[in-house]
């Protein structure tokens, strides 16, 4: 990198990639609203091209209620994100804790207004520390890596 060339990181563009709202049976409305609620959430990275990367946070909420599944919600937001310059031991944290912080409450507000607007009361996922996480993946990822030279 030439001392001219400045590091650039931008969002480029912030997009919904995937969403899907499953309601299985009109039952679930007849009964008390007491749901169980089981969230996964994923990210993802995929370079496209020397300079930008597409990172997508993927969630998948399913509520049950009163043993039967009231709705199935799975979205994936995704942003195309500008890296030039940045330091190749940046790219990891860029990619997997500054882009999702930025990804999150576009997720957030997708999952919510599917979910109101399939009649079930308002669900607003609880903030993540996507720092925190990353650091904790890249502790476990060390921990393992010590083990197997162990």
């Amino acid at each position: 990198m030439s001392e001219e060339q400045q590091a650039q990181l931008a969002l480029e563009r912030i997009y919904t990639k995937d969403l899907s709202f499953e309601v299985p049976g009109a039952g679930v409305f007849t009964k008390e609203w007491q749901p169980e609620l089981n969230i996964n959430l994923s990210s993802a990275a995929e370079k496209i091209d020397d300079t930008h990367y597409e990172v997508s946070l993927k969630v998948v909420v399913q509520a049950n209620n009163a043993g039967e599944t009231a709705f199935i919600v799975d979205a994936t937001q995704a942003g195309i994100f500008l890296v030039d310059g940045i330091e190749e031991d940046r790219l990891p944290y860029i990619l997997g804790a500054y882009a999702p912080n930025i990804l999150f409450p576009f997720l957030r507000e997708a999952v919510n207004d599917l979910v109101t607007k399939g009649s079930f009361p308002q669900l607003l996922l609880t903030p993540i520390n996507f720092d925190a996480e990353f650091e904790a993946n890249m502790q476990r990822v060390q921990e393992a890596a010590a083990e197997g030279q162990a």
